[in-house]
């Protein structure tokens, strides 16, 4: 083995907990970009695009 290779460690993590904290933050990021409404026209970005 390399130095290079030694020095990668690897950590152990419950794919439960990675895919639950994952989705969170997707589903939020989702709610936030595309389903609320933008404060400056009232408007979602899909009405945004037929309007303009």
């Amino acid at each position: 083995m390399t130095e290079e290779n030694q020095a990668i460690r690897h950590t152990p993590i419950s794919i439960e907990d990675e895919m639950r904290h994952s989705y969170l933050d997707y589903a939020m990021s989702v709610i936030i970009g595309r389903a609320l409404p933008d404060v400056r026209d009232g408007l979602k970005p899909v009405h945004r695009r037929v309007l303009y």
